[in-house]
């Protein structure tokens, strides 16, 4: 048996990024908007985002020999908020990723998150998802949008979440990208229905990487991924940076989704609305390396591959915090 180590919401900030304090702030006109942003990063979410970059090289240097590696998404700071189709946001990912595979080389399996491609800001109007970003993590950063890998009696396969949900993202797309959007979408559906459904007559469990949970619920309206639901060992998400959150998403799961509170908080429940469907998945989530400035509890995941029964038993390792 060996190890797998898993990462996710890395957030490298690289030198462009790093001269871009304050950036989030920057998006938000509203005085009050501005002053909540500020209080709520200076004490609940990440007080100073650029401060954490050693904590990929600790995860590297705490498990250099792993058997192998996935990294769930968001390599970037993502500053510009249209993902790696910015050049802040591409060096930024570029350099996580050249880490990553100087230490892991053929054993690395990496997975598209959020900010990889593009989100609006928190708060504000900025930004949103973009198609270059998406085709620049392809052909320019090796990312698939699609991947899998067999084992003896198992399946690995990893998903954009943003494509498989896109159509939350919707409102967030230029106008003249839409109809290539909605073709994507649809094909990365099909695409990943196809997957399941071979491995269910294969007669192989699944193990499903998908970094935002919104993707979740498209996903189980596929047939393919419903018949091959009792197969699933654990699907890991990354994207909520901290297990309390997870938690009180598993609590507000099934409300209402809110369309008036701006574009977040109609994200937010969009997919809190369909969170149900998060037991059937297994969902264990991987923490960001940071965690968050209220509880401090980033870290990593790792289990033994192949596992032992018919669960996928994951080890939370935490790091210290330093910022």
């Amino acid at each position: 048996m060996g190890a797998l180590l898993v990462l996710s919401d890395v957030h490298r900030a690289g030198p462009i990024e790093q001269t871009r304090r304050g950036f989030d702030s920057q998006a938000v006109g509203n005085p009050f908007l501005r002053g909540f942003q500020r209080v709520y990063r200076r004490y609940v979410w990440m007080h100073d985002p650029m401060a954490h970059n050693h904590l990929l090289e600790a995860i590297v240097r705490r498990v250099p020999d792993p058997e192998w590696v996935v990294a769930n998404g968001d390599f970037t700071l993502d500053t510009g908020f249209v993902g790696v189709s910015e050049e802040g946001a591409y060096q930024s990912a570029s350099e996580a990723l050249a880490i990553l595979r100087r230490a892991y080389g053929k054993r690395l399996r990496c997975t598209l998150g959020d900010h990889d491609i593009g989100k609006k800001s928190f708060i504000g109007d900025a930004g949103g998802v973009r198609r270059r970003s998406l085709e620049r993590c392809e052909s320019d950063l090796g990312i698939p949008r699609l991947w899998h890998e067999d084992f003896p009696g198992w399946r690995w396969i990893g998903v954009t979440s943003t494509l498989a949900a896109w159509p939350v993202f919707r409102v967030e797309t230029p106008q003249d990208e839409q109809a290539w959007w909605a073709a994507a979408h649809a094909a990365h559906l099909a695409a990943i229905d196809r997957l399941f459904a071979e491995a269910n007559a294969l007669g192989l469990r699944t193990v499903l990487f998908c970094h935002d949970p919104t993707a979740l619920p498209f996903l189980r309206e596929l047939p393919g991924v419903a018949a091959a639901m009792p197969g699933i060992g654990t699907t890991v998400i990354g994207h909520l940076h901290t297990r309390l959150v997870l938690r009180v998403g598993r609590l507000l799961a099934g409300v209402p989704q809110v369309g008036w509170a701006g574009h977040s908080i109609r994200r937010y429940t969009a997919a809190l609305n369909k969170a149900r469907c998060w037991r059937e998945f297994r969902v264990h989530l991987c923490p960001s390396p940071t965690g968050v400035q209220l509880l401090k509890d980033g870290g990593y995941l790792k289990t033994e591959w192949p596992p032992t029964g018919r669960e996928v038993r994951w080890a939370a390792h935490d790091l210290p915090w330093t910022g």
